[in-house]
């Protein structure tokens, strides 16, 4: 330990040295390292009775005989090519969260003020935006790391430029990024945003967008009504105990034919239905499935009511579909009621 006094500042310099053996070379793993002398660092501390603290920290080298390698010692003190201790930079923070200011801080650390902001900048996480929100939003929600579900906003007319992405999809956080990022003003002048079935988006929208107009994502609504048909149709087929008959066969293996427009079934040419393994055409195979079994007619024919009025954007028929919908007591009466909610 010494004392010096440079440019009339007092400097407490701590001599050490780091050193600790090395069996295997972390490059090769060949056990041929050697000792290749030392190198001279400086590691700025905190301060000491006001005045500034610094360690002339020689760390050791080694040499690897077979890669002809050579590294140096680490040490979890300071961050590697770093000057500025972890102790310091944990001292500035703390002066930061007091509201001190960086020449102050700087002054009292015995370091220039471009290193505490530096400092503040590696450990605060800035918060980011796009310059101009766009008038068009997209929610919708991704599984990322580790099978979490995260949520993500793009621009819907641009390229589906990104807007913002965040770890989690919870209602709070999302809230917190726009109120804590947009002004007001800002979020009046978004006038759409396009999202699915999910409530969760819906109930908190026009909190932040007062003025946006929800639009419901084509894709999901038939997608939700598919799943519907499907349920019903797997429900249908598990009550038969003949599974070689051609009901349960239709009803297995040409699944395609039910999601199908009704429009498109070719009714005139036979064809070899693979899993039923005779001639038949499309037309009849469905035929003879909805003649047999009136609850999946309904089924089939609100699915197919839908799958039509979406495809001719026709709100009134989607509507009209909706509101004269009867219960069946299947998966479609769970998604109309969700539909009921949300056109």
């Amino acid at each position: 330990f010494s004392s010096t006094t440079i440019d009339g500042e007092i400097r407490n310099v701590i001599k050490a040295r780091l050193s600790y053996p090395v069996s295997r070379c972390p490059y090769c793993g060949f056990e041929t390292v050697i000792k290749n002398g030392a190198r001279a660092t400086h590691v700025r501390l905190g301060e000491m009775r006001q005045e500034r603290c610094e360690m002339e920290l020689w760390k050791q080298r080694y040499y690897c005989r077979t890669c002809e390698s050579t590294w140096g010692a680490t040490t979890d003190l300071v961050e590697k090519n770093h000057t500025l201790s972890h102790q310091l930079k944990h001292g500035v923070m703390g002066m930061v969260r007091e509201g001190m200011t960086t020449k102050t801080i700087a002054k009292i650390c015995h370091c220039s003020a471009s290193s505490v902001e530096r400092i503040i900048k590696d450990f605060v996480t800035p918060k980011r935006r796009m310059a101009v929100l766009p008038k068009h939003l997209c929610f919708d929600e991704f599984r990322s790391v580790n099978h979490q579900m995260s949520f993500i906003c793009c621009d819907a007319e641009n390229d589906h430029e990104i807007v913002a992405i965040l770890p989690d999809r919870l209602t709070k956080n999302i809230i917190d990024y726009f109120l804590n990022r947009y002004s007001v003003t800002e979020r009046q002048k978004v006038e759409t945003i396009v999202v699915d079935l999910n409530a969760q988006y819906i109930s908190f929208i026009h909190q932040l967008f007062p003025n946006a107009e929800i639009i419901i994502d084509r894709f999901h609504i038939i997608q939700m009504a598919g799943r519907s048909l499907d349920n019903a149709r797997i429900q249908l087929f598990k009550q038969f105990k003949d599974h070689h008959s051609r009901e349960y066969k239709i009803l297995k293996s040409q699944w395609r034919l039910f999601h199908k427009a009704q429009g498109q079934l070719e009714g005139a040419k036979a064809v070899f239905l693979r899993g039923i393994n005779e001639y038949m055409t499309q037309e009849n195979a469905v035929d003879l499935i909805l003649r047999k079994h009136p609850k999946f007619a309904e089924v089939y024919s609100t699915y197919q009511k839908l799958h039509a009025a979406l495809k001719k954007r026709d709100v009134e028929e989607l509507t009209s579909t909706i509101s004269d919908y009867e219960t069946t007591k299947s998966a479609m009466d769970q998604t109309i009621h969700t539909l009921h909610r949300s056109v």
